[in-house]
C-alpha cells in the first residue's frame, strides 16, 4: 500500500451489503439507505467490535448484475494511509469478509459471463500499458473486436465442419454436400485469417514489450550523447575521452507512441582494461539481443577496420546507421566514403546528425516510427495479438487447418478431416475461455494486481 489522498477498499459477493451495513454510520438518513445501489454516501467507517470510528468514508453501492463482477459490488473511499486501509480492510475480514486472490474480481466478471478470457487479459495489458499505441490496443481487446474477430473465424469454421459430419452422419442421404473445390477454398480462407492475427502478433510484442534497441559503435563517436539527446536528460556521463561508457546504460523511450527499450553500449574497440572489457563483452550481448540497432559513426572520418568490425556483428539485425559530427565536414570537401560499411549492414535507414548541436535527432525519432508501423496505427484497423497464449492457440489452429486442407486434397474420408477440424475449433476456443483448463486460469490470473 501507498500513501495518497484516496484509497479504495472493494467487496463483490452476496454479503458484501451486509457486512457494508456493519461498518458504514451515514452522517445523516434521508431515506436513501446505503444499500440502494448507485448512490454515494457520505458517512464514517467505524469498528463495531469496540465502536471506534477509523475515517470519514464515502460508501459507494452497485447492484448485481450491472456491476464488473455481475455481483453485488461495495467500495469504500477513504483517506490512502496505510494504516487507515488496513483497519478498514482487516475489519471487512474480521465481519466476513476474506482476502481476494490476484485478479479476482476480473475472474470473476469472467466467470460470471461479463466478458470473455480474451477481455480478462485485456485488462492486464491496459493496466501495464506504456504507450497510447499500447492502450489503443488494449482498448480495443477489451471492448471485445478481438473476439469478435475470433467468434467470426469460429462460426466459419462450424459451418464447415457441420458439412463435413453431414456427410458422416447421413451417407445415404440426398444431401447437397460441399464440394472438395469449395472446402478447400473455405480452408485456404480460414487459413489466411487465421495467419493475419499469427503475423499481427510481431506488432502486438512491439506494442507491449517495446522495441530493444542498442546504440552502438566505436568509443567517443557520439552514443552517449545520442541517448541523452533522445531522452531530452543528461542521462550517461559524456566525456572526450574515449572508454567513458564502461557498462549497458538501459532508459525507457516513448517515439510517436512507439516503446523503446534503449541500451547505450560501451564503445566495441580493443582494450586491455579488464572494466573495459566486461562492457565490451556485455554490448555484443546486447547487439545479439537486439531487434533494433543504431549504429553511430564519426561521420567526419573514413571508416576504419573496428568500424567495419562492428559492422559485421550487424548482418542480420535491422539497422540505422547515423553518420554523427557532421559540423565537421567541410561542406567543399567530398563525402566521406561508408559504402564499404553500407554493403555489410545494408541499413534501413541512413541518417547524417550533429548530436552535439541537435541536427538529426527528430529525423531520427520520425524513421523509427516510420519503420514500426507507419508511425502509428489507426483506431478502425483490425485487431493486433498482443498475448503469447493468444499467438500459441492460434498456431494450433492454424497446423490443424493445414492438415485438413492437405487431408481434402488427398481425397481422405470426412472422418479424418473433421477431428482437425474439432481440433482448430478447440484451439480458437482457449482464446476466449470456451476449452480453458482452471490450471490454465489460475496461470493467466496469478499475474494480476489483487485490486483487479
Amino acid at each position: 500500500m501507498g500513501t495518497g489522498g484516496v484509497g479504495i477498499v472493494r467487496m463483490s459477493g452476496t454479503k458484501a451489503m451486509d457486512i457494508a451495513n456493519k461498518i458504514f454510520v451515514p452522517v445523516s438518513d434521508n431515506g436513501n439507505g446505503p444499500d440502494r445501489g448507485y448512490k454515494i454516501r457520505y458517512g464514517k467507517a467505524r469498528d463495531p467490535e469496540d465502536g471506534q470510528i477509523i475515517d470519514e468514508v464515502l460508501l459507494t453501492v452497485m447492484r448485481a448484475p450491472k456491476t464488473y463482477t455481475r455481483e453485488d459490488v461495495v467500495e469504500i473511499n477513504c483517506h490512502a494511509g496505510p494504516v487507515v486501509l488496513k483497519k478498514i480492510l482487516m475489519t471487512l475480514v474480521a465481519l466476513g469478509a476474506r482476502l481476494a486472490d490476484p485478479g479476482e474480481f476480473t475472474l470473476r466478471a469472467f466467470l460470471n459471463g461479463r466478458i470473455d478470457l480474451a477481455q480478462a487479459e485485456a485488462v492486464m495489458t491496459l493496466v501495464s500499458a506504456k504507450t497510447e499505441a499500447a492502450l489503443r490496443s488494449a482498448v480495443q481487446q477489451l471492448s471485445g473486436e478481438f473476439s469478435e474477430k475470433i467468434g467470426k473465424i469460429k462460426s466459419d469454421l462450424i459451418h464447415i465442419l457441420s458439412e463435413v459430419e453431414a456427410a458422416i452422419d447421413f451417407p445415404e442421404e440426398d444431401l447437397d454436400l460441399i464440394k472438395p473445390d469449395v472446402l478447400i477454398k473455405k480452408l485456404m480462407d480460414l487459413i489466411e485469417e487465421v495467419g493475419r492475427l499469427i503475423e499481427s502478433a510481431k506488432q502486438g510484442k512491439i506494442l507491449i514489450e517495446g522495441i530493444a534497441t542498442a546504440i552502438v559503435g566505436k568509443a567517443n563517436v557520439g552514443k552517449s550523447s545520442l541517448l541523452n539527446r533522445l531522452l531530452m536528460e543528461d542521462r550517461a556521463i559524456v566525456t572526450p575521452f574515449p572508454g567513458t561508457t564502461r557498462d549497458v546504460i538501459e532508459a525507457m523511450l516513448n517515439i510517436h507512441g512507439i516503446l523503446l527499450r534503449i541500451q547505450d553500449t560501451a564503445g566495441i574497440r580493443e582494450s586491455g582494461n579488464l572494466i573495459e572489457q566486461e562492457g565490451i563483452k556485455r554490448s555484443r550481448e546486447s547487439i545479439q539481443k537486439a531487434d533494433l540497432v543504431l549504429m553511430v559513426m564519426d561521420g567526419s572520418k573514413e571508416p576504419d577496420d573496428e568500424d567495419v568490425r562492428i559492422a559485421r556483428m550487424l548482418t542480420d539485425k535491422d539497422t540505422v546507421l547515423i553518420l554523427n559530427k557532421m559540423d565537421l565536414v567541410d561542406k567543399k570537401e567530398q563525402k566521406c566514403n561508408n559504402l564499404s560499411i553500407i554493403d555489410i549492414i545494408r541499413p534501413k535507414i541512413i541518417l547524417n546528425t550533429s548530436i552535439l548541436y541537435d541536427l538529426g535527432v527528430n529525423e531520427l525519432k520520425t524513421g523509427i516510427a516510420e519503420l514500426f508501423f507507419q508511425g502509428k496505427r489507426g483506431h478502425d484497423e483490425s485487431p493486433v495479438v498482443t498475448n503469447v497464449r493468444h499467438v500459441s492457440a492460434l498456431n494450433s489452429a492454424e497446423e490443424a487447418l493445414q492438415r485438413v486442407l492437405q487431408g481434402a486434397g488427398q481425397g481422405l474420408s470426412e472422418e479424418f478431416l473433421s477431428v482437425d477440424l474439432r481440433g482448430a475449433l478447440a484451439a480458437l476456443g482457449q482464446i476466449t475461455g470456451e476449452t480453458t483448463t482452471d490450471d490454465i486460469l489460475n496461470e493467466i490470473f496469478s499475474g494480476f494486481c489483487v485490486g483487479k
